[in-house]
């Protein structure tokens, strides 16, 4: 017997990047061998990372990088750039009973997602180098419309596939 219950969420996960927790770490020393960090990674199933839409490293903050006086950009402006982005996708899915890029089915990918000659060649060669399934396709895509409607471009540009391409960093053979 299997039941479904009707649920949509945002899942944020964090881990270290090996046992240690200092793998690529610039001021202290990993003492992890590549099968201890194979083994450590493996622990999170494949399929499970194939679900998750952006994995990227987060490298420890520097103490001058804390202390700096340098202003990034600010809530408020990333706060109006995601709000025109949603709008965006608003309007874009009026007609198709979905409200965001990551509530895409196949038919909307094909439909909303089309790529020029070069960022299909750049999508290409990321798939075959990696070995990218089809899930990991079809989150790239999304997370690059994304990634056009907070440049408020109409069109998904080589420059939004390779930062989609970017965000897929548990797919490479990172640890080995």
């Amino acid at each position: 017997m299997s039941l479904s219950f009707p649920a949509r969420f945002m899942l944020a996960a964090a881990m270290n990047p090996c046992p240690c927790g200092y793998f690529n770490d610039k001021s202290h020393e990993c003492l992890c061998t590549p099968p201890m960090m194979q083994r450590y990674v493996s622990k999170v199933s494949g399929p499970l990372l194939d679900r998750i839409d952006i994995h990227i490293e987060v490298p420890a903050v520097q103490y001058r990088e804390l202390r700096s006086a340098a202003a990034g950009e600010g809530s408020a402006e990333i706060r109006a750039r995601v709000l025109a982005a949603r709008a965006r996708q608003h309007q874009r899915f009026a007609a198709d009973r979905i409200y965001t890029n990551a509530q895409m089915h196949t038919r909307q990918i094909r439909t909303y997602c089309e790529l020029s000659p070069e960022a299909e060649r750049l999508l290409e060669r990321a798939m075959q180098k990696q070995g990218l399934s089809a899930r990991a396709h079809d989150r790239i895509l999304k997370v690059a419309r994304t990634i056009a409607d907070l440049d408020a471009q109409p069109d998904i540009t080589v420059g939004h596939i390779a930062e989609a391409i970017q965000y897929r960093t548990l797919d490479r053979s990172y640890w080995s």
